[in-house]
């Protein structure tokens, strides 16, 4: 966008860049927690974990941005999380002892819980990176728009990630070694682009929607796209839905409902 001007070069300083530089690094971290936990466990799995999100942007933003929740505002969030790991739980068979899991009739093990401990290391990161930005947002001194936030994070990420991915498997981005294992190269470009195009897509528009709205609803918000990434795969997959994936899913946005009801309640002042 900068370089054909649809997007107005932004002027950033040293001090700017310094600031920025551990929201790339944790926005970094977050997304490769996510694809590590995805590929070590069930999707609905590490959805329903990172359905825990609200309550980690509660504790970052009343570390970070001096933000203290009130009980009714904690209290709505329980339904939201609630309510996706209930929509979650019938998607795969999954045991909290040893996490011994069920995918596509084939039987795995996860026997040192890393699927679940790097979705919650995921969540972690992913918020702080959402509370951090949002400080930069409202700083006077170093605030910037979304777009150019967003944009300066992502090629700090490619510039942090890129040497570590091409040194640890680079040559399995090659044709040869992808007709090796069997896979349509052309099919891979095509799918792989039209991912990072979408990817890229949601988290451009997260920010947008960051710089409106307080970490809390954002990760809200987050909380009801997973309940949405689960019926998709549903429709998708044509996966037959239980009577507790309805429950789940009905009880997620009605905790939803619920949350912007209570946001709306303005706290009483004190008489003189």
């Amino acid at each position: 966008m900068w370089t054909f001007n649809l997007y107005k070069r932004p002027k950033i300083n040293g001090a700017q860049l310094a600031a920025i530089l551990p929201l790339a690094v944790v926005h970094t971290l977050g997304n490769l927690f996510t694809n590590m936990s995805l590929g070590k466990v069930a999707v609905s799995f590490t959805h329903t974990i990172k359905a825990m999100e609200p309550f980690f942007s509660v504790v970052l933003s009343a570390m970070f941005l001096g933000e203290l929740p009130t009980l009714w505002v904690v209290a709505s969030l329980v339904p939201i999380v609630g309510g996706v790991a209930l929509a979650s739980v019938t998607e795969a068979s999954f045991n909290w002892c040893d996490y011994a899991l069920v995918l596509d009739n084939k039987t795995t093990s996860d026997p040192l819980g890393a699927g679940f401990w790097t979705a919650m290391a995921s969540n972690l990161t992913n918020q702080s990176r959402n509370v951090l930005s949002k400080k930069v947002m409202v700083n006077k001194e170093e605030s910037m728009d979304n777009i150019t936030l967003f944009s300066i994070i992502t090629i700090m990420s490619l510039i942090l990630l890129a040497p570590v991915a091409i040194f640890m498997e680079g040559v399995k981005f090659t044709p040869a070694y992808l007709q090796s294992a069997g896979l349509n190269v052309k099919e891979v470009v095509v799918r792989s682009l039209l991912a990072a195009l979408c990817f890229h897509a949601y988290q451009q528009v997260s920010y947008m929607i960051l710089q409106r709205v307080s970490p809390v609803t954002h990760s809200v918000g987050n909380c009801v796209k997973r309940v949405v990434v689960i019926v998709s795969s549903v429709l998708f997959f044509k996966t037959p839905v239980s009577p507790i994936n309805s429950l789940g899913t009905g009880i997620a946005l009605a905790g939803v409902f619920l949350y912007s009801r209570v946001k709306r309640i303005k706290p009483k002042t004190k008489a003189a």
